[in-house]
């Protein structure tokens, strides 16, 4: 029976799904009831608790249960947000304070509890706290930043589509995250707006319905694994009845932020859109938690491929020290490491952008030094809506006087081969 759009438009629920729990092993943690403390040894939870999150939970959320830590919208629901909540986890540096309290338009502040645990288990410089925690940086503007650097909006035949590739396009459903990545490509556009309209989606399909030279949908946002699992159950099924629709994409980076999402119930839904991608985003090593580990093996397990676009990211993963690791268990979790983006030009985003011969630098570091699968496609998005183009190092080296190709190795070592 088909799902009705207008059923479920309005509810920001996930309808209960069976088969969600799972026996988790969960370390004790604290719940308080009057003045008394008791100890919580729940023997079945519906996601991996890991002893990390387990501590930061019991120091920050002692009025909650374990079951609302391990469901997805109770993350959402009390995710960081103000300055008054921050400030009471962790100790903040003067230019995150000046930050906060200054009225910048744009970008919002949000981090959920899961994420802001990893966050808060580091130091004021940590990797992770630069990409979610504004700095008075983002008040800087550089030359050559742009509020649309990619000139998304001069592609976009109508409202949600971005048609920049002749077979494919960019489908844009939702406007919201569940985390504010710092350096965020659409800072213009995401909100805590949970939904667009019904008519928006449907003009967006009956687009691709319309040009059948369209064969890959990639639907972005916002996170489109916010939604509920019906709404976007939905949407999967109305893109799989258009025969020309060959492959669908989701991009996402909820098993990095928010892994509880990936319910059993979720997995059931998407895997009946076959073949279905995801492109995830992963950013750090530290980010491999128990807890992104188990998201990204349900998704693997339901025949999902995965692959990571990643953004370069100064003195984040701007080593090889840290890309090496990130690359490794992103492997480990079975998630191919896709592209590396040279950080895009967004207004008051300098603090973040590396030299371009940084990223190359890593590229030669990586590869014959790595497994092949590890090596990340680097590739600049160039601004003005070029698209993406390729960087290498300078493997090729030309021709000698017979005409042979003149090649150098990963060790520097120099090598011909007959071209003819």
């Amino acid at each position: 029976m088909e799902i009705s759009f207008d059923s479920f438009l309005h509810n920001e629920e996930d309808p209960p799904s069976k088969g969600d729990s799972a026996d988790v092993p969960l370390p004790a943690v604290s719940s308080i009831e009057g003045n008394n403390v008791r100890t919580l040894r729940p023997k079945k939870l519906p996601f991996t608790f890991s002893e990390q999150t387990a501590s930061f939970y019991r120091k920050h959320f002692p009025y909650s249960t374990p079951h609302d830590w391990c469901d997805w919208h109770w993350q959402i629901k009390n995710r960081i947000t103000t300055l008054s909540v921050l400030e009471r986890i962790v100790d903040l540096r003067d230019d995150e304070r000046s930050a906060l309290q200054c009225d910048i338009k744009g970008l919002p502040f949000s981090v959920t509890p899961y994420y802001m645990s990893l966050v808060a288990a580091d130091n004021s410089d940590s990797s992770l706290r630069k990409t979610v925690i504004p700095r008075i940086d983002e008040r800087r503007i550089s030359e050559g930043e742009e509020i649309d650097p990619l000139s998304e909006e001069s592609d976009s035949p109508l409202p949600g589509i971005i048609h920049r590739y002749p077979d494919r396009v960019l489908f844009l459903v939702t406007e919201f995250c569940s985390v504010f990545c710092r350096y965020c490509t659409r800072s213009r556009m995401v909100t805590e707006k949970k939904t667009i309209s019904k008519r928006q989606w449907e003009n967006g399909i009956e687009y691709i319905r319309n040009h059948p030279e369209i064969r890959d949908v990639l639907i972005s946002g916002g996170d489109p694994l916010t939604l509920p699992t019906e709404k976007l159950d939905w949407l999967l099924g109305k893109l799989r009845e258009i025969k020309h629709v060959e492959i669908i994409r989701i991009g996402t980076k909820v098993p990095a932020v928010l892994p509880q999402r990936i319910t059993n119930g979720l997995v059931a839904k998407l895997k009946k859109h076959h073949p279905l991608w995801i492109s995830v985003h992963f950013t750090h090593p530290d980010e491999f938690t128990e807890e992104a580990a188990e998201a990204c093996r349900r998704l693997a397990n339901a025949g999902i491929p995965l692959g990571s676009q990643t953004v370069l990211l100064k003195e984040v993963n701007d080593s090889v020290d840290v890309m090496k690791p990130l690359v490794h268990s992103l492997l480990k979790n079975r998630v191919k490491p896709y592209y590396l983006y040279q950080c895009d030009p967004i207004v008051g985003s300098s603090h973040f952008r590396t030299k371009v011969s940084k990223g190359i630098e890593i590229i030669e570091s990586l590869r014959g030094h790595t497994s092949g699968y590890a090596v990340f496609n680097y590739v600049i998005d160039a601004p003005g809506g070029g698209g993406k183009i390729p960087l290498l190092p300078e493997y090729f080296k030309g021709r000698d006087e017979k005409g042979n190709i003149i090649l150098r190795n990963y060790e520097g070592n120099i090598f011909s081969y007959p071209d003819f």
